[in-house]
């Protein structure tokens, strides 16, 4: 796996950046070309504490963990588990996908910006490829970066749809035409 590590506030010494290889290079064994996955691995100081961002991107779904801790090997510890959790928690829905292969073709293809500048209320914005996907690969997609919404192009329509959770523990889908 390769890594693009950056600190805010914070310099990413060799002995930190070897930690998180060390750390989230364990993942690998659950690629099957690991060789070709960029983790993109962002520390920043959240007041006492250190917090730690991990974004995973694979072809077919993201993966993502923030963990924060006043230890730093600690929140990098804790990161690397959750997503570690992740992978084993949905490894049997993975497995009953349609395309069965979908774990063999990962790629990082993800831009993030941090922070926008001229409005007052928007504090962060992200842009994300999206590929068409039915409904139970975005309900598997959400649960893999633990959202409580998921924002997809439905394969079947076309439309954009936006997948959320809902009280009761269910799914909803809000149609957008």
């Amino acid at each position: 796996m390769r890594f693009n590590i950056h600190g805010k506030k914070l310099e990413v010494t060799d002995s930190i950046r070897s930690y998180i290889e060390e750390k989230i290079g364990r993942l690998d064994k659950y690629f099957e070309n690991p060789d070709d996955i960029t983790a993109t691995v962002l520390i920043k100081l959240r007041g006492n504490n250190q917090v730690v961002e991990v974004t995973i991107n694979a072809n077919k779904f993201m993966l993502r963990g923030e963990e924060e801790h006043k230890d730093l090997y600690a929140s990098i510890d804790k990161v690397s588990d959750k997503i570690e959790r992740q992978i084993r928690k949905n490894k049997t829905r993975m497995s009953k996908r349609v395309d069965k292969d979908f774990t063999k073709e990962f790629a990082l293809n993800f831009e993030n910006n941090d922070e926008v500048e001229n409005s007052s209320n928007i504090v962060k914005r992200k842009v994300i490829e999206s590929k068409p996907m039915n409904e139970e690969e975005a309900i598997l997609q959400m649960e893999l970066i633990g959202h409580d919404f998921f924002a997809f192009r439905n394969i079947d329509t076309g439309e954009v749809e936006v997948l959320y959770r809902r009280k009761d523990g269910d799914y909803g889908i809000l149609e957008i035409k």
